[in-house]
C-alpha cells in the first residue's frame, strides 16, 4: 500500500513519531502483529510494581521506579546506530542481573511462544 508523499501529511505523520510506507498488505500485516505486543508490555511493568510490593516496596515507590527504569530504556531505543540485540548486550554484565533475567526467563521456550503467539495473530490479520 504505497502512495504518493505529501509534505503536510508527512509532517503530521512526524509529529507522531513518523511513518513508515510499506510495499503492500501482507507488510502492513506483518508490522500491525508486533503492536499487539505493547500491552503485554505495560502488564509486565505492572507485574514488576506488583512483585516489588509484594517484597514490602511502598507502591508509589515502586510504580515511580520501574516507570523511571523504563522510560530510561525507552529513550536509549532512539539510538538507531545500534541493533536491538546489541542495545541487549550493552545493557548486560557477564553473569549479571540481567543476563539471568533474560536466559532464565526469555528462554528459548518463551521465544517460541512469543513466535507462536505472533504467527496466530498474523494468520488471523491475514
Amino acid at each position: 500500500m504505497t502512495c504518493p508523499s505529501h509534505p503536510v501529511v508527512d509532517a503530521l505523520f512526524e509529529q507522531w513519531g513518523g511513518a513508515l510506507p510499506v510495499a503492500d498488505e501482507d507488510a502492513f500485516n506483518v508490522f500491525s502483529a508486533p503492536t499487539g505486543t505493547l500491552t503485554t508490555h505495560y502488564a509486565c511493568l505492572a507485574a514488576l510494581v506488583s512483585w516489588a510490593v509484594g517484597h514490602g516496596i511502598a507502591p508509589d515507590a515502586a510504580d515511580r521506579y520501574v516507570r523511571g527504569l523504563f522510560r530510561n530504556v525507552g529513550r536509549s531505543l532512539s539510538d538507531e546506530t545500534r541493533p536491538l540485540h546489541q542495545l541487549a548486550a550493552g545493557h548486560e554484565t557477564p553473569r549479571g542481573n540481567n543476563e539471568r533475567i533474560r536466559t532464565t526467563w526469555f528462554d528459548p521456550a518463551h521465544a517460541a511462544a512469543l513466535k507462536e503467539a505472533l504467527d496466530g495473530l498474523l494468520s488471523d490479520l491475514r
